[in-house]
């Protein structure tokens, strides 16, 4: 990974539909060598895919929920079952396995209050794994980014 790479992650984290033309002009190259590195790029896993990010309160989405999730057991079958529920249901737009009180932590966006409580009891709290979940709900989104932090990779010339 040199300069160009890194500056071309850079670049298309800011803005995913930035033409190749647009984005040789931004890193400093010409178009042929600019496509064949984003080429390498997704080749070897660096970019994952590409999306749109969408205005989740535009799209009638009020809710962000926060739970903190603890199963029975850590046995094999009830992980999976876990694993399998969460996969499956839109409402959860991420799920981390933490250190700490607690098992997981989900982040679940739900149109209402009442689509939540729904959430909650009819699929949630109907999964056997569950032995308890705590949740907690943003009153105000500060900040959202899906920009990662480059700094840390080193330059290879």
């Amino acid at each position: 990974m040199d300069k160009y790479d890194i500056n071309i992650l850079r670049a298309i984290q800011k803005n995913g539909r930035i033409s190749n033309i647009n984005l040789a002009k931004e890193v400093d190259l010409s178009p042929a060598p600019c496509w064949r590195r984003m080429n390498v790029l997704e080749q070897e896993g660096y970019i994952k895919r590409y999306t749109a990010l969408l205005n989740h309160e535009k799209v009638g989405l009020t809710i962000t929920a926060f739970a903190h999730i603890s199963l029975d057991n850590h046995y094999a079958s009830t992980v999976k079952s876990f694993d399998k529920a969460i996969s499956i249901w839109p409402e959860v737009q991420e799920c981390h396995a933490t250190s700490g009180g607690y098992d997981y932590l989900l982040k679940i966006i739900t149109a209402d209050m009442q689509a939540y409580n729904n959430f909650m009891y009819e699929k949630l709290l109907k999964l056997k794994a569950i032995r308890s979940v705590n949740t907690s709900f943003s009153m105000m989104q500060k900040k959202i980014s899906t920009e990662l932090p480059l700094k840390h990779l080193s330059i290879n010339h």
